[in-house]
């Protein structure tokens, strides 16, 4: 069954008003009818199941049969701190870590981040991994999509620590913890993990994210690159704490 994105406001009643990307998805690429079936989706956990009941120019008629709020099956909720790497590399993580659940990302710059972008370049990154959420919550299946915030500084991201339950920094780091040493007897809650760049967090933002209350974790005997780091802590997460 198609699943759609729809902002709030273009449901009224039982009718949904599908226009734009969506719309030229649903006629063009799709090539659904009248009285196809469609499932869509506000990006708050609700789900709107109804059929075609027009196509008028480039808008789509749908009547609404069914709202549903799908149960949620995860006891935490998980923030990705990702320092941006090079090339296109940061697409991909956005578009895997949505399908692992993952409910926030902000993407960094550390001391030792190589893109080196002007406003303009970073609001524009930005909006381009929005949709690239919004088009993975679609795949895969989610109801709600994730926050991705505007690039942030290390220095901007300590002033955000007090509300998470656990918080992580993976670093090579001679005192880091183990992950599984770390989750043992944790039943769940606000998660953050911290991602550097392709050369490491600085031993100065180490130590500092020790002051403000990360706990510094060792993710196992191999290095991971900064693009496959933060998915495998992800999928772990998911495995040791989903009901």
């Amino acid at each position: 069954m198609s699943r759609f994105y729809v902002p709030k406001e273009a449901i009224s009643g039982k009718i949904i008003r599908i226009t734009g990307e969506q719309a030229h998805h649903i006629v063009d690429v799709m090539r659904l009818n009248k009285l196809d079936k469609v499932v869509t989706f506000d990006g708050t956990g609700r789900e709107y199941i109804g059929f075609i009941k027009d196509i008028k120019g480039k808008s789509v008629i749908v009547e609404l049969v069914e709202t549903r709020t799908p149960p949620s099956k995860e006891s935490s909720k998980l923030t990705l701190i990702q320092a941006i790497p090079k090339k296109e590399k940061m697409d991909y993580i956005v578009e895997k870590a949505t399908e692992l659940g993952v409910n926030s990302i902000i993407p960094l710059i550390t001391g030792r981040t190589i893109p080196d972008w002007d406003q303009p370049k970073r609001v524009s990154q930005v909006e381009r991994w929005r949709k690239i959420s919004l088009e993975a919550s679609k795949q895969c299946g989610r109801s709600d999509i994730p926050r991705i915030e505007d690039i942030k500084t290390f220095a901007e991201i300590a002033a955000k620590v007090d509300g998470y339950d656990l918080a992580l920094i993976a670093a090579l780091d001679d005192r880091a913890e183990p992950l599984k040493k770390i989750l043992f007897g944790f039943r769940g809650g606000n998660i953050a993990i911290a991602i550097g760049p392709e050369g490491d967090f600085t031993p100065f933002e180490v130590e500092e994210a020790k002051k403000i209350g990360f706990r510094v974790v060792n993710l196992g005997p191999r290095v991971l690159k900064s693009d496959t780091a933060g998915l495998a802590v992800l999928a772990i997460l998911n495995y040791e704490l989903t009901n």
